[in-house]
């Protein structure tokens, strides 16, 4: 059995419950997830019960230490991290009212315009950071409120997903400020709770939770939930962050100029700042980070990874991703003159709009499979330099580095392909993990065994490949032309709803 000091991560995402344990050197330990399912009771509608999340925690918290050959005393300190925006509602003893409002349900479209009427869009984005969006809690809050009032008038206190773990953990109501900003009811740059929003969506303040900074210790483990976990009492427990904060703090994209790209089914850039920032349309997320006094922006891209995902599932069911882009690597930059919108579930970042459509622009008899494949690398690529360009334009000048994480970045093809069109460097790093691994870490300085977050960073994060920028002319070119075509077809994707 060890008996080194562990820290341990966990993470509640939509899809599974996770706990990793890693070493005061940064070294993953033990690793175990614990499926999660989404219920959805009608079009639309996106929840989870929380207490599912909580038995997939405690599995997974006895999977880990099995795996470790660890006793509970071995775990110093706990960090938390998980999906963002969701609503859990308790009464006044602290038992859920209903189940969970997640990040990606879309019942809110009509919360979102009294929100905007109330406050005025423009005064919204200047407290918040954001426009009132469907996936934001604050609207679901509204809902509950005008759907459901049994339910409302029973409410004493409104968590996240992973705050309902915390809560379970330590019998403590907390919330770290990276998850508060991702509510629409925080004041960004106060980095607390917006009475001015409180006021105008009559939300008491009472039922919402204390906020903290990622690093500082919430509560502890109790009793009881020792004896359920196999945690040991007393175990601290840090406020951690939302999952991209939390992912961000795990690869490293905790100073200006570090700017974090996951390249999964959906595509995220995420660049910290010193100072609140503010996209004027609200195009852009605008959030508190899991780092003390830090904030952060991000876009959001819907169909990344997951465009290839679908190409090769459709069009090319029996070739493998390898023998794809192997084909792809023989078409000249630019796939002569062929482009490939991404939008294949709508579209976020720097488009809101869901009925934002994919499509091929340019093809001719010349073109083959092998240009189709790569132009769709290069159209996410270019759907992800949209978001760099929104960060500039916003006041993040320099880009010094893009790290790069998620199933799409085993890629050496579209690797190049993101360094060229975006014109900087790419990096990956040693750590796999994602936001379990940047909770971990958080949970350590918490506890001192780093004195901050970027001491934890350069302790434990290595680089173990780099993307140097190639010829840029092309993709210039027609990055140009790429910008024009969703306002071309805008029109037209509205129309074909119908």
């Amino acid at each position: 059995m060890t008996n080194e000091s562990l820290l341990l991560g966990i993470d509640i995402s939509t899809t599974g419950a996770k706990a990793l344990l890693i070493n005061s050197q940064g070294e993953v330990i033990a690793s175990a997830t614990t499926p999660l399912t989404l219920d959805r009771p009608r079009p639309l509608w996106s929840e989870q019960h929380p207490a599912d999340w909580w038995e997939g925690v405690v599995s997974s918290i006895r999977q880990a230490l099995a795996e470790a050959g660890a006793a509970g005393e071995a775990v110093t300190a706990v960090g938390l991290t998980g999906q963002m925006h969701g609503l859990v509602l308790l009464n006044e003893s602290g038992e859920v009212l209903r189940p969970a409002i997640l990040w990606n349900d879309q019942r809110t479209a009509v919360q979102c315009d009294t929100i905007r009427e109330r406050l005025g869009k423009e005064r919204l984005i200047r407290i918040t950071g954001n426009d009132a969006l469907t996936g934001f809690t604050a609207p679901k809050i509204l809902w509950v409120q005008e759907n459901e009032p049994e339910i409302y008038a029973q409410t004493r206190h409104i968590l996240l997903p992973k705050d309902y773990i915390r809560y379970k953990l330590t019998g403590d109501y907390a919330m770290d400020r990276a998850g508060g900003a991702g509510t629409l009811l925080f004041d960004l740059a106060q980095r607390t709770w917006s009475p001015e929003m409180l006021d105008a969506l009559e939300i008491p303040a009472e039922w919402l939770p204390e906020t903290f900074e990622g690093t500082a210790v919430t509560g502890t483990i109790t009793p009881k939930a020792a004896e359920t976990t196999g945690l040991a009492a007393g175990t601290p427990v840090v406020g951690g962050g939302g999952d991209q904060a939390a992912q961000a703090v795990g690869v490293g994209a905790v100073q200006p100029g570090i700017v974090a790209l996951t390249l999964g089914t959906s595509g995220v850039v995420f660049a910290a700042t010193e100072e609140p920032l503010y996209e004027s349309d609200g195009r852009f997320h605008a959030f508190c980070h899991a780092v003390p006094n830090r904030w952060h922006f991000m876009g959001v891209m819907l169909s990344a990874a997951g465009s290839l995902q679908w190409y090769r599932d459709t069009l090319a069911p029996d070739t493998s991703f390898t023998d794809l882009t192997a084909e792809a690597e023989t078409i000249p930059p630019g796939s002569e003159g062929l482009l490939f919108l991404p939008y294949l579930s709508g579209e976020r970042t720097p488009h809101p709009d869901p009925l934002a459509r994919a499509a091929w622009v340019g093809l001719t008899l010349r073109h083959t499979r092998a240009h189709m494949t790569r132009a769709v690398l290069e159209g996410v690529a270019f759907g992800l330099k949209d978001s760099f360009t929104l960060l500039q334009n916003a006041g993040l000048e320099t880009i010094h580095q893009v790290r790069i994480s998620g199933g799409g970045a085993k890629s050496p093809l579209w690797r190049q392909i993101l360094a060229d069109v975006l014109g900087v460097e790419l990096v990956n790093v040693s750590t796999t993990e994602g936001a379990a691994y940047g909770a971990a870490l958080l949970a350590g300085v918490g506890t001192a065994v780093w004195p901050d977050v970027d001491a934890a960073c350069a302790a434990t994060i290595r680089f173990t490949q780099v993307t140097g920028v190639g010829d840029t002319a092309v993709y210039d070119q027609l990055y140009s032309i790429y910008q024009q075509l969703y306002p071309a077809l805008q029109d037209s994707f509205h129309r074909l709803r119908s």
